[in-house]
């Protein structure tokens, strides 16, 4: 019995050492960021933890001399927001015409949306830069708008699907039978049941759309289209990386992430269960 105890202890002991270790692994870095925007140029090259913290790092992102991070901030929330206003309507009513309907090349066509994730980015890179160019949309807000969609839209259909799919059809049979059209039951039937599943569909879409970086970084050349994302790389100087001004940049970024999952996360650990069971 007590080496069966002491066994037990020492699992748990490593158990709960792994735990601590995998959280300081993914905290410490959002920690360093978060005190190195608040420390001056010196303080920024040492380990200290304790420093008189200063608000000059964020006054210098926005007081135009050198940077404006003005237009690069609503350049970004733009795109991540008319991302999601668009690719999840779209992904919803897809998504339920493949649940929810037989037609032929239906499985065929579920593959090459599919198939639309596992392309490197990379790989359509070079394709996508020529035919912006010829149409004119290179360094705007409308292509990497549409790049954006390129990639929501497939990951939403495939994800909203799930959900659609766990949803018995006897309950849209019945509201069909009492007179509601099919547009009706999707509205008021199908999507509240799905409303977890749709809540994650918002985050990765927007998530997506705040954090991409190599179309952003190709496709502009100026601030007129250029989203925060980038703009991080006007901070590099000559002298070096200035780490108080990229870590100020850095956390702003970071809130809107920190809000946006704060404010769904009952519905977002939900909505992650709910399309797994049948």
């Amino acid at each position: 019995m007590r080496k069966i105890s002491t066994r037990n202890m020492v699992m748990s002991l490593l158990h709960t050492a792994g735990v601590l270790f995998i959280i300081f692994y993914i905290l410490f870095p959002i920690f360093w960021i978060t005190i190195t925007a608040f420390k001056t140029r010196r303080d920024a090259f040492t380990t200290k933890i304790f420093f008189t913290p200063t608000f000059d790092n964020f006054s210098v992102l926005f007081d135009g001399n050198p940077y404006d991070f003005t237009p690069l901030i609503r350049n970004s929330v733009f795109i991540a927001v008319t991302t999601v206003a668009i690719a999840v309507p779209l992904a919803i009513m897809a998504a339920y015409a493949f649940s929810r309907y037989k037609f032929r090349g239906k499985n065929s066509l579920l593959i090459l949306v599919l198939s639309a994730q596992f392309l490197p980015a990379t790989v359509v890179l070079l394709p996508y830069f020529i035919q912006f160019r010829n149409l004119g949309l290179l360094d705007t807000l409308q292509g990497l708008l549409i790049l954006n969609l390129a990639g929501a839209i497939p990951f939403g259909i495939w994800l909203v699907k799930g959900f659609i799919d766990s949803l018995p059809q006897e309950i849209e049979q019945a509201a069909l039978v009492d007179g509601a059209t099919e547009f009706q039951v999707l509205r008021y039937v199908t999507i509240p049941l799905i409303r977890p599943g749709i809540i994650v569909a918002v985050v990765f879409a927007f998530v997506g759309a705040w954090n991409e970086f190599l179309f952003a970084f190709i496709m502009t050349s100026s601030e007129k289209a250029r989203p925060m994302m980038v703009g991080l790389l006007s901070l590099v100087e000559v002298q070096g990386v200035p780490w108080e001004l990229m870590s100020a940049a850095g956390l702003i970024i970071m809130v809107p992430i920190f809000i946006l999952a704060i404010a769904i996360r009952k519905h977002f650990v939900g909505g992650l269960t709910m399309g797994a069971v049948k």
